[in-house]
């Protein structure tokens, strides 16, 4: 199940929902991404800490090569994701994440209703107040408002505090319970 949702879902059952891009895909697999346990597609697979240093280890004891493995692994489901080359992409580094932080316990952005963004921006404005005096009420900037009402909560990483206070201020409902 998707840690965070931004609304968007068709419910079609077509599989289930990478916790890292949001992509649909019919083989998610566990992966520990920066300290968090996902569960990701087969193109976010170079981000699991974990087989990156099994990748690291497998080169220090083969002299350079995955001499550990049989055949080809871009063609087994077992696969770390789209092969560029023979190397990840992803050179290891976490310190991108850890500086921001990646606490997801601490600030939660619960699953969000469909068209949340628009039903803020109408509550907003409906309430008679400008973008600037709401974050101002609310003592957020504004660009975290702004990043809700254009349905970007997930991407602008804004915490489930804020959606509480949006909702109690504004006398709305986004929370999809």
């Amino acid at each position: 199940m998707a840690k965070y949702s931004t609304g968007g879902s068709s419910g079609s059952g077509d599989g289930a929902a990478c916790e890292l891009c949001g992509a649909t895909s019919e083989s998610l697999r566990t992966a520990k991404v920066a300290g968090a346990t996902l569960d990701v597609c087969p193109d976010c697979r170079p981000h699991d800490d974990n087989a990156h240093k099994d990748k690291k280890q497998r080169r220090k004891q083969g002299g350079g090569s995955d001499s550990g493995s049989t055949g080809s692994s871009s063609t087994t489901p077992e696969s770390s994701g789209p092969q560029t080359g023979g190397e990840s992409m992803w050179d290891g580094d976490t310190s991108h994440w850890e500086e921001g932080g990646t606490d997801y316990d601490d600030d939660q952005l619960p699953y969000l209703v469909r068209g949340y963004g628009e039903t803020v921006e109408s509550a907003r404005q409906d309430a008679g107040l400008q973008r600037e005096e709401l974050a101002e009420e609310l003592d957020v900037a504004e660009s975290d408002l702004l990043a809700v009402e254009q349905n970007r909560a997930v991407e602008s990483g804004i915490g489930g505090s804020l959606i509480e206070a949006i909702e109690e201020r504004l006398d709305v409902e986004l929370v999809d319970e």
